[in-house]
């Protein structure tokens, strides 16, 4: 395909020569590290990675298929990259069916605002297509990557679980599934895990993702769990055993090597490429060099947070592109591409022609750092507020509901 950078998975690897000591930029499923303040070079990841760009022609396509305006993620390049979006879109012209992927990897009992980025274009891909969705709860992950029991990992993605379910995602058309618990009852998932793994080899997996030789095999093996979602076949009971219902998944574009080996072996499986929207990174309270971490409450927004807490986490921590004095922002105005309250307000205000105005605003210094952020606190008060009490509401049988494999409504 036009936009494999490599044929074959012995010629990747994480990041495609991305290296600490020679580049600005690292990004690998693990870690995310860039010198500048203002992150990562997306563009420069593009052409490393071997991604395209979500470019104006193919927002207007998704436009003119679906009929809609494309979410405003898109429209502001928040999903920025792709792989086979436009086959994605032909098919769907076609009247052919496709499904989504995404997952989450239970690290803590409440996801935060970054976390939260792939369930809200998920959800409006899964209105706008008139699709179904797999979401996989990657316990086992967390599992084997940290000091966690199998019973801790498991519980953290049943808390997980209410808060995607609080997202808003049609319990007909949504299956949600732990890793623990649905890999041994499924027909098809493992079968596929172990067609995967027949086709790659201990050494393009060490090359792909740096894995050592004192890391457990079950690192080793992890990459083909991951993988199993973009394979219809993997859920019998919703696709009918069906390997040729084509997958987008929608997620971050550090977890893209995974899928760039998935896209590799999948061919050779007998199964269609997954396809794949890449979202930018959400940064981290303290700006763009930092990294968000669930272990450090004050990083980051979490979904749980009350208003008080939410307050006090903008105001104390959030990175500010404003100058040292009031005189001296009124003169100069501030930085729009380092300031977090800024960067936070294009995730989360859907009025562009509001966002300008701020950004004119506080530019040119007629805004200050103050009022930006009560701008943003107001805006994230209520939307972390309203999503509190969608999670408060959700009892165990809604759980259940998600988590019961079975076949979504859907025409096939």
């Amino acid at each position: 395909m036009a936009d494999e950078q490599s044929a074959a998975v012995q010629n990747m690897s994480i990041g495609d020569g991305l290296d600490k000591t020679q580049e600005e930029d690292f990004v690998d499923p693990w870690n995310v590290a860039s010198s500048s303040a203002k992150g990562i070079d997306y563009d420069k990841l593009i052409v490393k990675f071997g991604s395209s760009k979500i470019d104006q022609a193919l927002i207007d396509k998704m436009e003119r298929v679906t009929g809609k305006p494309v979410h405003h993620f898109i429209r502001r390049g928040i999903f920025f990259s792709h792989r086979d979006l436009h086959q994605v879109l032909e098919m769907y012209e076609k009247k052919k069916p496709f499904y989504l992927y995404t997952g989450r990897g239970p690290s803590s009992e409440a996801m935060h605002l970054g976390h939260l980025i792939p369930f809200v274009i998920t959800k409006w891909l899964q209105e706008t297509f008139d699709v179904p969705l797999v979401v996989q709860l990657t316990d086992d992950e967390k599992f084997l990557w940290k000091d966690f029991t199998i019973e801790e990992a498991n519980r953290l993605a049943y808390e997980n679980t209410k808060d995607i379910i609080a997202c808003g995602f049609d319990p007909e058309k949504t299956f949600i599934f732990s890793d623990f618990e649905y890999i041994g009852n499924s027909r098809g998932f493992y079968r596929n895990m172990c067609r995967f793994q027949k086709l790659v080899t201990f050494n393009q997996v060490k090359g792909c993702f740096g894995f050592g030789d004192s890391d457990c095999i079950g690192k080793i093996s992890f990459p083909s769990i991951q993988a199993a979602p973009s394979f219809s076949s993997s859920f019998p009971d919703i696709f009918n055993g069906k390997s040729n219902v084509p997958c987008l998944i929608p997620c971050a574009i550090d977890q893209d090597p995974y899928f760039r080996m998935t896209r590799d072996v999948a061919p050779r499986m007998g199964c269609m490429k997954p396809a794949l929207m890449h979202s930018m990174f959400f940064p981290a309270l303290q700006g763009a060099q930092s990294k968000m971490s669930a272990s450090d409450a004050n990083s980051s927004i979490f979904l749980t947070d009350t208003d008080k807490q939410i307050k006090t986490k903008i105001n104390k921590y959030a990175f500010s592109g404003g100058q040292t004095t009031v005189e001296e922002h009124r003169e100069k105005g501030g930085d729009c591409s380092v300031d977090v309250s800024y960067q936070y307000l294009t995730f989360f205000l859907e009025d562009d022609a509001r966002l300008e105005e701020i950004k004119q605003g506080y530019s040119s210094g007629q805004i200050l750092t103050g009022e930006l952020k009560k701008e943003l606190i107001t805006i994230l008060q209520k939307l972390i507020g309203e999503h509190r009490e969608r999670r408060a509401k959700i009892t165990d049988d809604d759980i259940k509901r998600f988590m019961k494999p079975r076949k979504l409504k859907y025409d096939y």
